[in-house]
């Protein structure tokens, strides 16, 4: 159940709270990235390497990170920006989102989906790798359960962009 979540803007001083979650995050989806050589493997201290570029979610005004807390304790992040994979203009775009284990199935993550939703009004996109119908079920289920969605549309990508499944749909 999603009682008590709190979804909140992150703060530089919360990098380090997502940049640790990150290697839960990354730890779930290197179970898709099987048959890559580089994608998913440890470093030699046991960690899987900084994500590229999240320090731009605290400089770059069109990034933003989010953190979930029950509690006061975090469960989860997002990371928001508006960087398309397909071709459609887009205001904002989920780059990544990450719920623990402990707190899946329960509602928490249906219930930040759409608290980021009412963060901004206007063109809202989702994109999922092919090998995670997981993640593609969840999205289409955010955004037909998000009030005032409207517009749809999922494509299936195949190209230099992107591999799999990109939902975009209008907020308000």
């Amino acid at each position: 159940m999603s009682a008590g979540l709190v979804v909140s803007r992150a703060g530089a001083d919360e990098a380090p709270v997502i940049a640790n979650l990150m290697q839960f995050y990354l730890h779930d989806f290197s179970e898709l990235w099987f048959d890559r050589a580089v994608e998913g493997e440890l470093a030699p201290d046991g960690r899987y390497s900084d994500y590229p570029g999240l320090e731009a979610y605290w400089r770059d005004p069109a990034r933003q990170a989010w953190l979930f807390r029950i509690k006061g304790l975090p469960v989860g992040f997002a990371l928001v920006d508006d960087v398309a994979h397909s071709h459609a203009p887009i205001d904002r775009a989920v780059a990544e989102f990450f719920v623990v284990r402990k707190h899946r199935r329960r509602g928490v993550g249906l219930a930040a989906a759409h608290a980021l939703f009412g963060s901004a009004w206007g063109v809202w996109e989702a994109a999922t790798v092919r090998r995670n119908v997981g993640a593609l079920a969840f999205w289409r289920k955010a955004a037909e359960t998000y009030p005032g969605v409207r517009d749809v549309v999922e494509e299936d990508r195949h190209d230099a962009r992107w591999d799999g499944a990109v939902l975009t749909f209008r907020v308000g």
